[in-house]
């Protein structure tokens, strides 16, 4: 006969320890799937070995069905078995038990009600499991696991490929509600809307689950998704990309707003936000940013620019008379990679990293959303591998060609050495550097292997990616050592003639703000040089001055300038063109911590910044953030006064830690003048007394 339960002590401190979700809270029962937790059994009568019994019923989901996995029925065995649903009793006879119970490895994820014999239910909350070896999410080191799974902060790269710069962000996965948030932006996907009952019991399969995430960040189609995605520095009515400095109040305001979604983001804010979903529901997760990323708008692998004898980029007409754009080279492009295997695609080597995209770019099976997609493919060139293989490819690994469209209409191709796909980075495991993973993605540039990938990738168009420049005449740009937002530097055209031959030619220099994306902004410098006259072997150093007072209305938030020098030989008409993104460097924020670091403990923030600019900063405001250390808000202070060209702008700003350990005190400075300065301090929170 079924056991007789009185009452259920779900031992959630315990378990939730043990599975490593208790920084989720020990209120309510969480688990992984794959791992045994225990729960204590209060009976009206005796459990006796052989004559008692208890069947049980985990059902997650409407209309819960063992054929879709969506409910389980199962009775007491003599011991657990992992490799499927199971529950023992694993203490002497008595009137309390101790039952233990493990989920299948390959169980749905998600909110489930479990039955304990005819009268008794219990609620829990199921995860992916990346301990468990039988998961498809397993993982096998344990600093791989708590950079990718456990860590709530860490660090977000922008930039460009000469300068690549981090930004840190919260992820802030435990933060109180956050993984019930999570769950409902599975439970509002228009699959689950539409069916719900298919898509729980697709829950069990993390490449679903990722493929769902990387449609459900994004609003572009008209769904309850997460983010509003915007690209023309014009904010009103929501919050520049630039404001974000974590996760968790997204997700909030998505959540409290009955899921409209939030404004605004872009690629690194979506992909952020993706990352956190993802390790909150137990898969392994980081994001990756990509610089120089190609934009392939019509797949044919194949990045087309047009430009002016000026070296402006200029709409173009194709062979058949239509009018055709320069195709877009983003200076840099955050998405999100996932680790799990890959059953569907029946080769073991394309187990492991996955990436997939949450930014809205192009659709994929009518929606707007990315991958996941192994990365291994991607530097194969195996482009039949699901999902969006070739659009990944073209994004670290398309051929560039530049057009000079004259002006009697005819147009010369322009030799240039743009290299798709630079520096892709990820933050280092347990240290807050930059690792550089471009070797994951693609053999190195111009190599045997590269070509081969690339012919395979079944790229018809004769070019290649071949090296530039060789010999002969050869064009390049220079920055200068220091270039800091607020002063005023110089840039340099470097010109080397390698022929035994006299050369004039014309050289066109130019500068202007960009946005991250490649959109092109006001003019800053220009130079046009009609008579450079280069000896043979000779080498010219051309500077471009670049003045605070014309470079600094027309910057972006991003500090980016693109730099573009064209070069005409006069005797062959040969044409160069040489393009650099820089990128102007913020003053440092300087933050001293108060006060001993203990939990529960209230601290002060000593946040500091020098006003680098020639003018006073006004409406000036720091906030911080920091997983454990601010509850998930943002906590801010205002500036009641201006500040002086070459002054401090100074606050404290107080907070409470609530746990232990090494955590991340994120900052954001913003005037009206300087906006959106990112800064960090490692806090290394020492427990309470009595803990």
């Amino acid at each position: 006969s079924d056991l007789d339960i009185e009452r259920v002590n779900l031992e959630c401190e315990f378990n939730n320890v043990d599975h490593r979700t208790d920084l989720n809270g020990v209120d309510r029962l969480i688990v992984r799937r794959g791992q045994v937790f225990c729960i204590s059994l209060y009976l009206r009568g005796r459990y006796e070995p052989g004559a008692s019994g208890l069947t049980c019923v985990a059902e997650t989901g409407p209309d819960p069905s063992e054929q879709y996995g969506t409910r389980a029925v199962f009775s007491l065995t003599p011991s657990v078995d992992s490799s499927r649903w199971s529950a023992a009793v694993t203490s002497p006879p008595g009137d309390m038990v101790s039952l233990s119970l493990c989920a299948a490895p390959d169980a749905p994820i998600g909110r489930y009600m479990l039955r304990l014999g005819s009268s008794t239910q219990i609620q829990l909350i199921m995860l992916f499991n990346p301990w468990c070896s039988g998961d498809a999410v397993y993982m096998e080191r344990e600093e791989d696991l708590a950079e990718y799974v456990l860590a709530q902060d860490g660090l977000l790269f922008m930039g460009s490929s000469k300068y690549p710069f981090s930004m840190p962000w919260t992820f802030g996965q435990f933060e109180s509600g956050i993984l019930d948030v999570c769950l409902r932006i599975l439970d509002m996907n228009p699959k689950c809307l539409r069916n719900p009952g298919k898509d729980h019991s697709g829950r069990r399969n993390a490449v679903y689950v990722c493929r769902v995430l990387s449609a459900m960040v994004n609003c572009n189609d008209r769904d309850s998704g997460v983010l509003w995605g915007k690209w023309d520095n014009k904010y009103s009515g929501g919050e520049s990309p630039m404001f974000w400095t974590g996760s968790v109040d997204i997700l909030r305001r998505w959540d409290r707003s009955d899921c409209a979604p939030v404004k605004f983001g872009q690629c690194w804010v979506f992909a952020a936000v993706a990352c956190s979903v993802a390790r909150a529901l137990g898969i392994p997760c980081r994001v990756v940013t990509n610089y120089t990323s190609a934009h392939d708008s019509n797949a044919n692998l194949l990045i087309e620019h047009y430009v002016n004898e000026d070296g402006k980029p200029v709409t173009a007409t194709n062979q058949r008379g239509e009018r055709v754009h320069s195709e877009i080279l983003w200076n840099y492009h955050c998405w999100v990679e996932s680790w799990m295997t890959r059953p569907d695609l029946r080769k073991a080597e394309f187990n492991g990293w996955q990436a997939f995209d949450s930014t809205p770019q192009e659709k994929s099976d009518g929606v707007y959303c990315c991958g996941p997609v192994p990365v291994r493919a991607i530097k194969e060139g195996e482009l039949m591998s699901k999902y969006d293989a070739p659009f990944v490819f073209a994004e670290v690994n398309a051929d560039v060609v530049t057009y000079m469209m004259k002006k009697d209409g005819s147009r010369t191709e322009v030799t240039t050495r743009t290299w798709v796909g630079q520096k892709i980075s990820t933050k280092r495991v347990g240290h807050d550097e930059r690792e550089d993973i471009t070797h994951l993605y693609k053999y190195p540039e111009g190599s045997e292997e590269e070509r081969a990938v690339f012919k395979k990738a079944e790229h018809q168009n004769k070019l290649s990616k071949r090296p530039q420049q060789e010999g002969g005449l050869q064009l390049s740009i220079k920055g200068s050592q220091d270039m800091k937002k607020g002063c005023d530097f110089d840039v340099f055209a470097l010109v080397t003639n390698g022929t035994s031959s006299e050369k004039m030619c014309r050289l066109v220099f130019s500068s202007c703000g960009v946005s991250y994306t490649g959109v092109l902004g006001a003019n800053c410098g220009f130079k046009d040089l009609l008579n450079l006259q280069l000896p043979p072997g000779g080498e010219q150093k051309v500077p471009l001055k670049l003045n605070y007072s014309k470079y600094g209305s027309a910057l972006t938030e991003h500090n980016l300038i693109r730099l573009a020098t064209l070069l005409l030989d006069y005797s062959t008409e040969q044409v160069l063109m040489d393009t650099r993104s820089i990128v102007l460097t913020n003053p440092d924020i300087k933050v001293q911590i108060l006060g001993e670091p203990k939990v529960k403990r209230k601290l002060a923030a000593e946040i500091t910044l020098k006003n680098p600019l020639p003018h006073s900063l006004e409406n000036c405001c720091f906030s911080i953030q920091g997983a454990d250390l601010t509850g998930g808000a943002i906590i801010s202070e205002s500036l009641a006064d201006a500040v002086a060209p070459g002054q401090d702008a100074k606050v404290k700003i107080y907070f409470t830690p609530s746990r232990s350990g090494l955590r991340k005190l994120v900052v954001d400075f913003h005037s009206r003048q300087l906006s959106h300065v990112k800064g960090f301090k490692n806090v290394i929170i020492a427990p309470a007394r009595g803990e």
